[in-house]
């Protein structure tokens, strides 16, 4: 079996606080095709000085303000040379250093049935990373809400590089959602590849998607609409309401 190379891809902007643990997550993976690229905004908090001593275990790196973290993405897939691709950010991880040797008989299956999308589970963790909850559900559960919201845990999940030669690179309008724009574009029609009881990541709470609730929501609609999907569904109305009620709880939570 011919295992494949995998790029994974950090944006970071003034990420220092957890960007060691997200870099060391990585270079101790003992799958031994992998490339790292880091693709900074122009920190100024001690982000670039990690960069700078950990140079030579990254493919590539470069620190200049961008437009946002899918311009940073896009920038970044120029330099991407792995069959498959997946996104981390500084406040990500992988979950332990056999991650990707565990996904990579997954990712040969998917390339074999041509299927571009293969996806494990990812723990959304507080910040002592306890596990809040497990994101990742089989695809033939969760493959009738793609076109109703966001059921894949983006962190860590693989993109075989074709479906970027298929529909491009991520639309820089959305500032939330555009990885579930880029995926719905395949995956309203095509398939995925779920790694069962594999968690592939830990995904911190309070990311921008948390702190932007009912933003997130608004593009999530927008990217619908440019999908196709232009009528509003009671699955939409339910989703949205418990996702309102849950940032409305978290936020009493922290008060």
């Amino acid at each position: 079996m011919e295992y494949p190379l995998i790029t994974i891809i950090v944006a970071v902007f003034n990420g220092y606080k957890n960007m060691q643990r997200c870099f060391d997550s990585i270079v101790g993976q003992n799958y031994p095709h992998k490339e790292l690229i880091i693709i900074d905004g122009g920190s100024t908090d001690g982000t670039v000085e990690i960069l700078k001593n950990n140079h030579d275990k990254i493919a590539y790196w470069e620190s200049k303000p961008d437009r946002g973290i899918y311009h940073a993405w896009n920038k970044a897939l120029q330099y991407a040379r792995g069959e498959w691709i997946c996104f981390l950010g500084a406040d990500d991880y992988f979950w332990d250093k056999n991650v990707l040797t565990n996904l990579s008989p997954h990712l040969v299956k998917a390339a074999i049935g041509e299927i571009k999308v293969v996806y494990g589970q990812a723990a959304r963790v507080d910040r002592n990373g306890r596990i809040l909850k497990l994101i990742g559900k089989p695809w033939k559960k969760t493959r009738w809400l793609m076109p109703h919201g966001m059921p894949l845990p983006h962190t860590g999940l693989m993109h075989h590089r074709s479906l970027f030669e298929k529909h491009g690179l991520f639309d820089e309008t959305f500032q939330i959602a555009g990885d579930y724009d880029l995926l719905l574009r395949e995956l309203k029609n095509g398939e995925a590849l779920h790694a069962r009881d594999l968690i592939v990541a830990g995904w911190q709470s309070g990311g921008i998607s948390d702190l932007k609730f009912l933003f997130a929501h608004r593009e999530i609609g927008r990217a619908r609409r440019k999908n196709g999907f232009h009528n509003l569904s009671w699955v939409w109305l339910a989703v949205h309401a418990r996702g309102f009620f849950r940032a409305y709880w978290r936020q009493l939570i922290r008060k």
